[in-house]
């Protein structure tokens, strides 16, 4: 990809325009694969919007141009303050979202979620992107996925999957019919593998996961490539920047600090 360009130009495809760089969610919502950071992103964030919309204003301002949304009251109200200060970003959507365990994902339950109305919510938006969520995609209802792929196809944006299992969901979708309804593959890459379906990703590992995801032919939006916290952004990032199959990029931060001193390391690789 080569981070020394992404904010300089969109990623065009099919005469759709999303911006390379996309603010994360996970600390908004306070997802809980951060442990104990989890709690504190609770308090801070997810229970005061306000506290949302000041980072994705700070996102904005440092030249970050699309958020990933997902239906979730606290974090679209954070969203709504900030448009209201005049921050014009994009949305890349995701549709689809549940209150699943990724300790103990219940596939089951995440069928259940009201995925047609994310669609309708969405649309209110500069949204040129909607991805259908992980845990609707992990379930392999394949008949499901491509039901909610074909609505979206039905809107001006332009449609794409996330997976939690890079290996193992890139390996079923080959010479699947379903790559017919879609053109982004959200998946997670980071240098330790970590929360990656893959036990290890040296280098040997890593050209063997290239030769897979580039197979698929779509266009990779890298998630996860802090590792949840765990590495530091100037390795994440210089690790990402010789990733020649990624495309575009979604990270999270969790204050205006980490937004200045992220975008300054990223624009300086």
């Amino acid at each position: 990809m080569g981070c020394d360009f992404i904010f300089q130009d969109d990623f065009e495809f099919k005469n759709k325009s999303v911006p390379r760089i996309i603010l994360g969610n996970a600390p908004f919502i306070a997802e809980p694969y951060f442990g104990h950071r989890s709690r504190l992103y609770d308090l801070d964030l997810h229970r005061n919007p306000d506290a949302i919309a000041d980072i994705i204003v700070e996102s904005y301002n440092n030249g970050v141009r699309a958020i990933n949304l997902v239906n979730d009251d606290a974090l679209i109200k954070g969203f709504d303050i900030a448009l209201d200060e005049g921050c014009n970003m994009d949305v890349v959507a995701t549709v689809g979202k549940s209150d699943v365990d990724y300790m103990n994902p219940n596939y089951d339950v995440a069928k259940e979620v009201d995925w047609e109305d994310d669609i309708e919510l969405f649309k209110n938006y500069n949204c040129p992107l909607m991805l259908v969520d992980e845990f609707i995609v992990d379930g392999y209802d394949w008949n499901l996925t491509s039901n909610i792929l074909s609505q979206i196809n039905d809107t001006s944006a332009a449609s794409g999957l996330i997976t939690a299992f890079p290996n193992k969901t890139t390996d079923l979708l080959i010479n699947h019919s379903i790559l017919d309804l879609f053109d982004y593959y959200m998946i997670p890459i980071n240098k330790l593998a970590y929360m990656m379906d893959i036990p290890s990703f040296l280098p040997k590992e890593r050209l063997e996961f290239k030769a897979k995801i580039e197979k698929l032919d779509k266009k990779i939006i890298a998630a996860r490539i802090l590792a949840a916290g765990i590495l530091k952004p100037a390795e994440a990032f210089d690790f990402l920047n010789n990733l020649d199959y990624v495309d575009l990029m979604t990270f999270g931060v969790a204050s205006k600090k980490e937004v200045v001193e992220d975008v300054e390391i990223l624009k300086n690789i």
